[in-house]
């Protein structure tokens, strides 16, 4: 009797252990209060603690963590995902840099689109728009969507009142600073002219930059033939734009009836446009994201692209036997640019070539650079070896900031002799 006393003892023992261990956790659904704890979020909104997802959960004012569901593996599903809370994980490495692309208002959802049909990875994409029907098409490519000024706009758009966006933009301020919580590098990107672009896309650039984030606008200013007062929003709305971001890149769209065929479509030029954004956040973030023979990092861009102003961009390739010389003349006279880079004293240029690039094919390229920008330019230099390229192909990104207050001086519709009388 006494072992069968033992026994029964032990096993009560062992079911009471279980039962406690499967009382519920902090954080579980069961253990959760009933009633919302401390807000409505809209159904829009990035902090609403009605959702039974699995995600982390934010409560109060400024959505503040307060835990995760540790028995639902979150962080090692978010790790294998690529989810925004993990770290930023590149071929042939570890980068801890988070980098976030929005696109606000039409153009710069466009942009969005088209980076995600060419697959740039690395980067979380996010379109934002005051017209709930465009974003459905941002979201069905694999972008989150925010939809801003609920309340503002009905999410019917702008109308083309840049006031309309701003309002829109100010309601959903808690939306954009937790979208940009914990980013370490930007991209704003917009066509500017419009409504929600022109409006809001200054004030998401000032929430990016507050939550101290390297804040980098990429925007277009509209054709010609859209009219003038379009032209007088975008310009306006650039000047706001340069007071909320580090880094302010501009390109001009007319520019493109420079470069662009005659014959060509409608549609296809837009989505030359649209190409041109993209080359800008893919030509920043490859410098950073892919590890290089000679690497740049994520604080090698910042030196330079940090409270910068003005800066300009260029994208060039050559091939054959002066390819990389070729393509650094090209990335600097890029018709597509708004002025010259002679004046930069800030440079950041990466030069990503196949196995048989040659040193001497870099110093030539290299050169090109060095005798075009200011003497006492900080200069950057990165170099990437991509097996990949069979064809002797040599692509260059250069990067220069570091403009007078006034600006660089506009290079009119030619593209500059940069190689003359230097």
């Amino acid at each position: 009797m006494r072992i069968v006393a033992a026994v029964a003892l032990h096993l009560l023992a062992l079911v009471g252990g279980a039962c406690a261990f499967h009382q519920p956790t902090a954080f579980s659904s069961s253990s959760r209060p009933a009633a919302p704890l401390a807000m409505k979020a809209s159904e829009n909104s990035l902090l609403d603690v009605e959702s039974n997802d699995e995600g982390p959960r934010r409560y109060g004012k400024n959505g503040t963590f307060l835990g995760i569901r540790r028995e639902s593996g979150y962080l090692r599903r978010s790790m294998e995902q690529g989810s925004s809370v993990a770290p930023l994980m590149p071929d042939g490495g570890l980068s801890p840099c988070v980098i976030k692309v929005l696109g606000v208002g039409g153009g710069g959802s466009n942009a969005v689109d088209r980076m995600l049909d060419t697959r740039v990875g690395g980067v979380e994409f996010w379109a934002i728009n005051t017209d709930a029907q465009a974003l459905g098409r941002s979201k069905a490519k694999g972008a989150s969507v925010l939809n801003i000024g609920a309340s503002v706009t009905r999410g019917l758009g702008a109308g083309g009142e840049p006031e309309i966006g701003r309002l829109a933009a100010e309601e959903s301020r808690e939306e954009i600073a937790a979208m940009v919580s914990g980013t370490d590098l930007c991209f704003v990107t917009s066509g500017m002219g419009g409504g929600t672009g022109s409006g809001a896309a200054p004030v998401v650039s000032e929430v990016a930059k507050e939550s101290g984030a390297l804040t980098v606008a990429i925007v277009t200013k509209p054709f010609a033939f859209e009219g003038r007062r379009r032209m007088r929003q975008a310009v306006e709305a650039i000047d706001r734009l340069r007071q909320s971001v580090d880094t302010v890149i501009v390109v001009s769209n007319n520019k493109l009836l420079d470069i662009i065929p005659e014959n060509t479509p409608l549609e296809a030029s837009f989505r030359v446009a649209d190409d041109i954004l993209r080359q800008g956040v893919v030509g920043i973030s490859e410098i950073i994201v892919r590890p290089g023979l000679i690497n740049v990092d994520f604080a090698d861009v910042r030196s330079v692209m940090q409270d910068a102003g003005t800066a300009l961009m260029g994208i060039g390739t050559g091939v054959g036997k002066t390819s990389a010389e070729d393509a650094a003349i090209a990335a600097i006279s890029s018709p597509l640019l708004d002025a010259p880079v002679e004046e930069a004293t800030g440079v950041v240029f990466n030069i990503m070539g196949g196995p048989e690039l040659s040193l001497k094919e870099v110093d030539r390229a290299a050169k090109v650079i060095y005798n075009n920008v200011d003497e006492d330019a900080n200069v950057i230099f990165g170099a990437l070896i991509d097996d990949e390229i069979a064809d002797g192909t040599v692509s260059i990104t250069v990067l220069a900031t570091g403009f007078s207050e006034q600006g660089p001086a506009s290079s009119g519709g030619d593209v500059p002799n940069f190689l003359g009388g230097r």
